[in-house]
């Protein structure tokens, strides 16, 4: 069976489409897409995705202006927590270490549901 390889790409509504872009450049390190087909797209490290749907009331995606929410995969949960602080972004960090790993939660400036997700296993860097 042909299977894909992994996500292409992930497109949402935002009020502010460039500044959003910015905000998950500058705080995420999350290129923006680019402004022809010359130029390369963000690359992500090879690892884990969990792709589900999640039941309507799930409190992992928001409320219902918010029917969808982003877990991104990080090397060294504290650094990326302590940057976020640092730059005025309120971070929620949870205390528990799953056996998948650790997690932490945000909003972007639009309201967006972020999580953080260092893989079990994975060193900090």
């Amino acid at each position: 069976m042909e299977r894909v390889t992994g996500l292409g790409d992930v497109f949402f509504r935002a009020a502010d489409p460039e500044g959003l872009a910015r905000w998950y450049a500058t705080h995420l390190g999350v290129d923006p897409a680019p402004a022809s087909y010359g130029d390369t797209s963000w690359w992500q490290q090879a690892g884990p995705t969990v792709f589900t749907p999640m039941p309507a009331d799930a409190p992992h995606v928001g409320g219902p202006g918010h029917p969808w929410a982003v877990n991104f995969r990080v090397a060294d949960l504290g650094a990326m927590v302590a940057q976020l602080r640092a730059a005025g972004v309120e971070v929620v960090v949870d205390p528990e270490t799953y056996p998948n790993g650790t997690f932490a939660d945000l909003h972007d400036p639009e309201g967006n549901p972020v999580q953080l997700w260092q893989p079990a296993g994975v060193d900090a860097v």
